[in-house]
């Protein structure tokens, strides 16, 4: 089991000792709630049941099935994301994973339904196909001045500080390939 899985299954395995509730309790608190987007639900478990932003994220995906256990059981996560419109920007993501496969054994790459999270002893990135012509370079670079092509993430994803938009797998050249290095030695 995937570090990732081992985590979930004990964060489910405290739940009622934590929260007062089990996962099954829980879900019907969401579905009752009639909420359906992911940050709507974790707004509602914290705000309303003090929920840790940790377990309320934990709960969300759970309740809709968006986990990456849940959606893994039925699909391959990385060939979903890079299907139909989107299957022209496969070798970007590809390039990326051989770069990155390079920095050390300590790499994880977790997909998830819309991305795949690229790991150490944190997330120090993620590679999504936002477009059906670009895909994000998420990294995690605190304190680094945007510049050029390493832009500030804005709205792309909070579990980043930076984004790069690649069109293509050449894309990733040296420059990226060094400041996914500074993230992952950062990590």
């Amino acid at each position: 089991m995937a570090q990732n899985d081992d985590q979930a299954a004990a964060m489910i395995a405290n739940l009622e000792d934590r929260t007062g509730k089990t996962l099954p309790q829980w879900l019907t608190v969401v579905k009752r709630s009639g909420l359906q987007k992911h940050g709507e639900i974790v707004k509602l478990l914290k705000t309303e049941h003090a929920m840790t932003h940790g377990f309320a994220n934990l709960v969300a995906h759970k309740a809709l099935a968006s986990d990456a256990a849940s959606v893994a059981a039925t699909t391959d996560l990385v060939a979903a994301q890079y299907a139909a419109k989107k299957a022209a920007l496969r070798p970007i993501y590809d390039a990326l994973v051989a770069k990155v496969a390079k920095f050390g054994k300590d790499v994880e790459l977790a997909p998830k339904k819309a991305y795949v999270s690229l790991r150490r002893s944190k997330q120090f990135g993620l590679v999504q196909p936002s477009t059906a012509t670009r895909v994000d370079l998420g990294l995690n670079l605190p304190g680094v001045e945007p510049e050029g092509r390493l832009e500030a993430s804005g709205s792309f994803n909070s579990m980043c500080t930076h984004r790069v938009r690649l069109e293509s797998a050449a894309d990733v050249n040296r420059q990226v390939v060094g400041w996914l290095k500074q993230a992952y030695d950062r990590a």
